[in-house]
Order: structure tokens, then C-alpha cells, then sequence
């Protein structure tokens, strides 16, 4: 039976993620001065105007404005952090996780990479396409055993016949269907993108940060959020795992899950998957300050992991 794939992959001109990269910039900022600023910022923006909300706990200032104009322009900015609950506060401090969640580590030996051919080849799409365009910008690859039938790209200020060229030139060093069918700027070409034509919110595109429709996420958002978050963290080491056990099994594919309770430091669930037999994962501490350590997460490193994906690009926790 044939089997069809699917993945898109949105520019860091969209509006969700222009939100995602002020979160994680905010982030940035805080950790420079504070490496063990906690930190939970969330971003909404649209239409002119843009509203930062959130927890911040540091023993610094950051110039939000400033980071905000850089990334989104002249926007009307609404801010309103606090300090981080007391009561979430308590559990942290003594070592256990932010909060409780599952999260979800992949790795595939299909590509170099370690992600879904259909989720690199919707990414680097996009890439190409960016490099020329560096606007609000969408793509997406359909595959059918494991060959390019289907291509789709939108971008704001291509014209469709430029935007028709490029992605043919593309193609051209893929492996496509005779009949690959391309659909370019579907709705008409298009002027008004960004936050001029749509809201944004951090934490939107959850499974294009991660690996793609075909495997399953925690379901926590990542941008904005400090280390010791383990929606955050703990799906960066599920990552490490699933790729250290794909290449030590020589595997070829590899699931990782963890577990957690708020103010709890041991998961309740470590376990992988390698090609298909489950097993528990050893050789690791999986505690929130083991795995911060590990990968060494308190250092500025989180506004580029909000442009193109968490996983595929090169990090710590994809070597």
C-alpha cells in the first residue's frame, strides 16, 4: 500500500512565528545578565499592536522595547510581567520540574538530519525561498513513498511566476513524481503579511517546531520559556536520547518519553523505542539540573531555535 506524508514549514516572517522569536529573544536577554533568571513569557500581537504578558524573576533589567522594535517594528506595545508564583517557585528551588508534562524525543536515520524527509524537505523549502523573499511565508511537501508528488508555497511580495521559478529550481535537486503537482500563492499573490494581515501568538506552531504531523508531541510550547521548564528542557534531552540511541542501536528509528510532576525531579516515565521495542533509558540523569547541565541550557542560545524548528539545526541536543 502507498503511503503518503505530509509536513509544512512557516517562515520567520509569520506572525506565530515573529511571537515565538520575541519570547525566546526576551528570554535571551534575561539569561545574558541572569543565568538563572526564570522566565515564562507569552506574546500576542496583531494589527499594530502587540501584548507581552507573563512570569520574570531576575536580578535584571531588559530593555523589552527595544527587542520588540527590532523584531516586529513600530508596534503600540502593551506589557504586564510579574514575578513568578511563590508556590511554583518553592518546587523549582529545590530541584524538581516547573510543572508536570510528557514530552516526546525522535530521531530517524532517513535523514541526515534525524527528522521526517517530509519535515526537512518542507523546511528547506521554505529556506530557499526565504533567502529570496524575507517575508511572511508558508510551504508544504506531500510525499508518496518517499517521492515528492505535491508542492505548495505562499509568500507575501513574490509575484507567482518568480515564485513558480524558484520552486521549480528547487525541485529540480529533488527527487519528484513526473506529475508533481505545485501550487504557487493559491489565493493570488499577496502584499499584506506579518502582523499587517494576521495575529500571532507564541507556542502556535507547536508541531512545525517540533518533527512533523507523523510523530506525536508532548504538547507543551517551548519559546519563552527558561531551562527550568522541562515542557522546554526535557524535550531537548528527549531529543539527545532518541539520537544517542539511534546511532549507538545503529536503529532506525528511536522514540524517546519522559515524564514529570511539578516539583519533582526524577521523571515518572523514561523509557525508548527502539524500532519498535520499548525499553527503559539508561545512563542519563533526566533530572531538570542534569539535563540544564548536560546540554548547558543557561546561556542565550533560543531566538534562532524559534526561526526554523527546535530539532534538525545543529544544537546541543541534535549532536
Amino acid at each position: 500500500m502507498s503511503r503518503f506524508r505530509s509536513a509544512e514549514s512557516v517562515s520567520p516572517g509569520h506572525p506565530d512565528k515573529l511571537c515565538d522569536q520575541i519570547s525566546d529573544a526576551i528570554l535571551d536577554a534575561y539569561l545574558a545578565q541572569d543565568p538563572q533568571a526564570r522566565v515564562a513569557v507569552e506574546t500576542a500581537g496583531g494589527h499594530g499592536k502587540l501584548f507581552i504578558t507573563g512570569e520574570v524573576t531576575a536580578t535584571s533589567h531588559v530593555d523589552i522595547p527595544a527587542i520588540v522594535r527590532r523584531l516586529a517594528g513600530d508596534v503600540e506595545l502593551i506589557e504586564h510581567l510579574v514575578k513568578q508564583s511563590p508556590e511554583i517557585a518553592q518546587g523549582v528551588d529545590t530541584g524538581g520540574a516547573g510543572d508536570q508534562g510528557i514530552m516526546v524525543g525522535y530521531a530517524t536515520s532517513e535523514t541526515a538530519e534525524y527528522l521526517p524527509l517530509e519535515t526537512i524537505l518542507s523546511r528547506r523549502l521554505n529556506q530557499h525561498l526565504y533567502e529570496q523573499w524575507p517575508h511572511d511565508g508558508k510551504t508544504q511537501i506531500t510525499l508518496k513513498d518517499g517521492t515528492i508528488v505535491a508542492a505548495v508555497a505562499s509568500f507575501q511580495h513574490a509575484l507567482h511566476d518568480e515564485l513558480l521559478a524558484a520552486v521549480k529550481q528547487w525541485l529540480g535537486s529533488q527527487k519528484t513524481a513526473s506529475d508533481v503537482a505545485i501550487h504557487i500563492n493559491p489565493a493570488g499573490d499577496w502584499e499584506q503579511g506579518g502582523f499587517d494581515a494576521d495575529a500571532g501568538l507564541t507556542g502556535r506552531k507547536l508541531v512545525v517546531d517540533n518533527y512533523g504531523p507523523s510523530i506525536p508531541i508532548g504538547g507543551g510550547c517551548f519559546s519563552g520559556k527558561d531551562p527550568s521548564k522541562v515542557d522546554r528542557s526535557a524535550a531537548y534531552m528527549a531529543r539527545r536520547v532518541a539520537v544517542d540511541y539511534l546511532r549507538v542501536r545503529n536503529a532506525s528509528e528511536v522514540y524517546c518519553y519522559l515524564a514529570y510532576s511539578i516539583g519533582v525531579a526524577e521523571p515518572l516515565e523514561a523509557t525508548v523505542i527502539v524500532d519498535g521495542k520499548q525499553e527503559p533509558v539508561e545512563g542519563y540523569d533526566l533530572t531538570p539540573a542534569g539535563i540544564i547541565k548536560t546540554l548547558d541550557l543557561r546561556k542565550p542560545q533560543y531566538e534562532e531555535t524559534a526561526r526554523y524548528g527546535h530539532f534538525g539545526n545543529g544544537f546541543t541536543w541534535d549532536k
